[in-house]
């Protein structure tokens, strides 16, 4: 419904926090504790979501290290988080990175399915 994208499924295990960061570089226009957009230079924008109905949680458990206007690279946290506080907690801890406004065959995985992928990896690449 809002493009395609990929989805990352981090490591539930031990209760760390973990840093949600920029998937590419550009600007933050929009940020929720549980959410954000990176708008690139060339207009193509990044949502990613952290956990599935974690909206839910109203901020709970996120802390947020950037505001709407930064101007970022790729890997600069944005949110911090814990997937094991949302998976304890009975929700998922998917998440999605979604290519916004994009056609479903405008963009081509970069990182091999099952694999673990670092911050900073590329996911994908715009076709």
């Amino acid at each position: 419904m809002v493009g395609p994208g990929l989805a990352l499924l981090p490591d539930t295990a031990a209760d760390l926090p973990r840093a949600a960061v920029a998937p590419v570089p550009g600007t933050l226009v929009t940020v929720h504790p549980h959410a954000f957009v990176v708008l690139a230079a060339d207009g193509r924008a990044v949502l990613v979501h952290l956990g599935i109905d974690t909206v839910q949680l109203r901020g709970e458990g996120f802390t947020v290290h950037a505001e709407v206007g930064a101007v970022l690279a790729v890997g600069d946290p944005v949110v911090s988080w814990s997937p094991h506080a949302v998976a304890t907690g009975g929700r998922s801890a998917l998440v999605p990175v979604i290519a916004l406004d994009a056609g479903a065959s405008a963009i081509d995985a970069a990182a091999e399915v099952g694999t673990r992928v670092e911050a900073g990896q590329s996911l994908f690449v715009w076709s």
